[in-house]
């Protein structure tokens, strides 16, 4: 067992995430940060559901561009066209999403949502929606909007930077 005194920060209070100046500064470690612990929060909600809650986002996505393909797909949502390939694979399996041949390109794959994965969807926006007013609990209608638009632009100033890079 490791040795501990008085002043050891790993027990007794709570460690602060913020306390050392530079990170309570950083917006994306707040971000991150708070990213993880949302998702630990409605992952906890939404027991019962498999790997489904995990990839909500995805899912909505797809229920709303039915036929999109892999790579505006994993450009849409940040993620490498290798890493979606294994999350499409397992959605596949679970019987929640097809993928099916482009009518214009035998080497591209369309994704579809199935009946199976809108009904677990649709039973899913009650618990996103309550695990929504729990996050903004506290904020006003004009604060609520004004996180998304400075989200936005943070979205837009990265998506930029990477179009710049390319």
């Amino acid at each position: 067992m490791a040795k501990t005194d008085a002043n050891d920060k790993l027990y007794g209070e709570r460690l602060d995430p913020y306390a050392p100046e530079r990170l309570s500064d950083l917006v994306s470690y707040r971000i991150r940060l708070l990213q993880i612990a949302a998702f630990k929060s409605f992952e906890s909600v939404t027991t019962g559901y498999g790997s489904i809650p995990r990839y909500y986002g995805l899912l909505e996505l797809l229920s709303h561009n039915p036929g999109v393909t892999h790579n505006r797909l994993a450009e849409a949502v940040y993620l490498d066209k290798s890493s979606l390939v294994s999350i499409l694979d397992m959605l596949q399996k679970e019987g929640v999403i097809t993928r099916e041949p482009s009518e214009t390109d035998r080497r591209v794959k369309n994704l579809f949502i199935t009946p199976k994965g809108a009904e677990l969807l649709s039973d899913l926006n009650r618990h996103v929606t309550e695990h929504e007013s729990m996050l903004m609990a506290g904020f006003s209608d004009e604060e609520r909007s004004t996180l998304v638009r400075m989200l936005d632009k943070i979205d837009n100033n990265i998506r930029n930077s990477w179009e710049e890079q390319k």
